[in-house]
């Protein structure tokens, strides 16, 4: 365990400077816009271009801070529920985009726009800039890529050391009562985009809008809504034992954070659109249908985590669970 403790360590230093030249990249983007050296986004004004990014600013400095609390000292004093948000909300924006970057990467259409679709190829956001050089684009990616594949490696090193009972699985079944909903709902979200995915018109308003990263964007979107709500009824009922209990975990983790984070970054970009009407930018989706799958998966990964804590707390409640990993920590050492 202390290997895997010093893996964690240098893992949560590499996500924090993997997020460096994201935030480098964005300040240069408001100075240099603010000054008039450097375009506007497609789709913004100068104001709403000069607040999306330093909202993205504010994000990335929260990045570095969550990576440097997962080793830090002062990390472990900080309230474990807003390191909890921070990272569920990090995980699901970085590493479950991750897929993405590498299918777009094949396809090399993962260093332009996709049509308003929220890549994060671009500004992170629903707009991108074509005239954005190739440099900051993989720049901008290997900043994702490292970030997150940081955060995945720290953040479980980081819940042994601090919550070791949460990855432990439980003696008996839990009770279902009242925590199959987001089940229902991630599912059928998923489905959705699964199937628009697949080239499917309903829900469509604007066909020619669609491309090639935006169908892989979605299908990744879908893909890990279909795969939290299919681990959720796992962890609930103790079933797939030949499945890792913390790998049910990190599904169901990740999954739900995709949906709340992702979801809830693109929601207001959409509402914006639809109200702003502005010229060159055109969402492929329905707005109605596409506020509605927003919303529905924000409140679906909101109630898979609330699952997960309150699983959480009630091994924690167990005589004996949080100590065991503990005890075989310090017996090793």
């Amino acid at each position: 365990m202390e290997r895997w403790d010093r893996i964690g360590r240098t893992a949560a230093y590499g996500a924090a400077a993997a997020l460096v030249p994201y935030l480098v990249i964005k300040v240069s983007w408001v100075i240099g816009s603010m000054l008039g050296l450097l375009p506007v986004g497609r789709g913004f004004s100068l104001c709403g271009w000069l607040v999306l990014n330093t909202v993205t600013i504010g994000m990335a400095a929260a990045g570095i801070t969550l990576a440097l609390a997962l080793v830090r000292p002062w990390g472990m004093r900080i309230p474990g529920r807003l390191v909890g948000f921070v990272a569920w909300v990090g995980s699901g924006f970085l590493v479950s985009i991750l897929p993405f970057v590498v299918v777009s990467a094949l396809f090399d259409s993962g260093t332009g726009t996709s049509g308003g679709s929220g890549s994060p190829g671009g500004s992170g956001s629903a707009a991108g800039d074509a005239a954005m050089p190739g440099w900051e684009a993989v720049l901008l990616q290997c900043s994702f890529v490292g970030t997150g594949i940081g955060l995945a490696i720290a953040l479980p090193a980081y819940l042994w050391r601090r919550r070791p009972h949460a990855l432990l699985r439980p003696e008996r079944p839990r009770a279902s009562s009242g925590s199959l909903w987001p089940v229902v709902t991630g599912a059928v979200t998923g489905l959705v985009w699964l199937y628009w995915a697949a080239g499917g018109p309903l829900g469509i308003a604007h066909r020619d809008e669609r491309p090639a990263d935006w169908h892989v964007l979605v299908g990744v979107d879908a893909c890990w809504a279909l795969a939290a709500s299919a681990a959720v009824p796992a962890l609930l009922r103790c079933r797939s034992a030949r499945l890792p209990y913390p790998l049910l975990l990190a599904v169901a983790w990740l999954g739900s954070g995709s949906m709340f984070a992702w979801s809830g970054w693109r929601l207001p970009a959409t509402v914006y659109v639809a109200l702003a009407h502005p010229s060159d930018v055109r969402y492929p989706e329905n707005v109605a249908v596409a506020v509605t799958l927003h919303v529905t998966a924000v409140l679906t990964g909101a109630g898979i985590m609330r699952t997960l804590v309150r699983g959480g707390r009630e091994r924690a409640g167990v005589p004996g669970s949080a100590q065991r990993p503990a005890e075989r920590v310090s017996r090793r050492a």
